[in-house]
């Protein structure tokens, strides 16, 4: 767990005691607004570091100057405030029959819009597997950049990610909230959709190991190549 989940998860805990100590009803956790915040802050942390990292590789080789650490600071705030405004929240989440045609590359991104606006009438375990869910998106949306639109692969990404993950969800929606508690064939409402969202989420992982198989095996190859070419050289 990163520093800044970790100071999320504080902030929770913090606000949870004081609401206890003040008696009062107990208040159900802003997830929705305080998930994207940690992805917000994530990717700054991220792109803050990258830079920082550049600027040093750069100044190994060269001083900055003056003129250079000016362009580094600068560098820095508007990636800061590029983060921290990009994507926008107010964007309207796109309605889950659109999702089917929407451009491959673009699909995870607007299937997790769509996921953040169903957050709130989810319950808490079903909201914890909505965050791995996305962050399987997010790793899954660069990696379609590749993948021929009109392939198979192609073709089960959208099926799984643009019509079963939205269908499942809408589904629950539709269960009135006092029956989603009550048992049927041995299983909640509630359960079912948390255990059906495990599934998926560990398919989305499947398909982006998959899809960097190619890779991984292009790293391994060429790093045995360069022990067996170079390693004995030193």
């Amino acid at each position: 767990m990163s520093e800044v989940d970790d100071a999320i998860a504080a902030a929770r805990a913090s606000w949870s005691r004081i609401s206890a100590a003040e008696g009062g009803a107990p208040v159900r956790r802003p997830v929705r607004r305080n998930q994207p915040l940690g992805r917000r802050l994530k990717r700054i942390v991220v792109a803050d570091a990258a830079i920082l990292l550049a600027a040093l590789v750069v100044g190994m080789v060269m001083p900055l100057g003056i003129m250079g650490a000016l362009f580094v600071m600068l560098l820095l705030v508007a990636a800061t405030v590029l983060f921290a405004v990009w994507p926008p929240e107010n964007a309207v989440a796109p309605p889950p029959d659109k999702l089917r045609t929407v451009d491959l590359k673009a699909l995870p991104a607007q299937t997790g819009r769509w996921l953040d606006a169903q957050r709130p009438a989810l319950p808490a375990p079903a909201q914890h597997l909505l965050d791995r869910i996305g962050d399987r998106l997010d790793t899954l949306s660069p990696q379609l950049g590749r993948v021929e639109p009109e392939g198979e692969l192609a073709g089960e990404i959208r099926r799984l990610v643009g019509e079963q993950l939205p269908a499942f969800v809408t589904d629950y929606g539709r269960v009135p909230e006092p029956l989603r508690r009550v048992e049927r064939n041995g299983r909640t409402p509630d359960g079912a959709l948390v255990d059906g969202l495990s599934v998926i989420e560990r398919e989305i992982a499947a398909m982006s190991s998959r899809l960097a198989q190619d890779d991984l095996d292009s790293l391994q190859t060429r790093g045995r190549y360069l022990e067996t070419r170079y390693g004995g050289e030193s």
